[in-house]
């Protein structure tokens, strides 16, 4: 086993116990300090269960004039691509049980991405769940990351490559931190 698969999995069960309730409600609070340039169209992102969860940020970013638009797995070694969802539209079960746009909805690319991630560290540096997808995605279109996570998610240091994209910032229940 890698390194990181060891780390993945040990962050998969520090992360189980670290849901909180709540949380979704705590980080939109933040939506303003993210100091977004108008009109800047947000990447999100469905959690899954154990995921932190970005939905009411993003329903307040939304309030706040700022366009959301939401990740589709196209191919196994490929960036993701994103999509505007329709009104009265529902994303739906896709690649990996991730709730992803169907591919005939409008394609955007976004100005900034909001990550899900198992684990990041002082220096930005994100643990990923190792298909790459953010990370090739990041490389392409050369945008700003924000991680989103539960504040006892860091650790210590995260081993990283080259091709390793970092979070420009993360945001916790405990507010954002910069690290660019």
């Amino acid at each position: 086993m890698t390194d990181k698969q060891e780390l993945r999995t040990a962050a998969r069960h520090k992360r189980a116990g670290l849901k909180q309730e709540g949380f979704a409600a705590v980080i939109a609070r933040y939506a303003e300090d993210l100091a977004l340039t108008p009109g800047t169209i947000v990447g999100g992102y469905h959690a899954l269960p154990e995921e932190a969860d970005p939905a009411r940020l993003l329903e307040r970013l939304v309030a706040l004039g700022f366009p959301i638009a939401f990740p589709r797995v196209t191919g196994k070694d490929r960036p993701l691509e994103f999509h505007r969802m329709p009104d009265g539209e529902m994303l739906v079960p896709g690649t990996f049980g991730i709730h992803e746009p169907l591919d005939h909805w409008p394609r955007v690319t976004p100005d900034v991405l909001l990550v899900p991630l198992l684990a990041f560290d002082a220096r930005g540096h994100r643990l990923g769940y190792g298909g790459g997808f953010y990370d090739r995605t990041l490389a392409a279109l050369k945008v700003p990351a924000i991680g989103i996570a539960y504040a006892g998610q860091e650790t210590d240091s995260i081993p990283h490559e080259t091709h390793d994209r970092t979070l420009d910032m993360v945001l916790t229940e405990q507010g954002i931190r910069r690290f660019r």
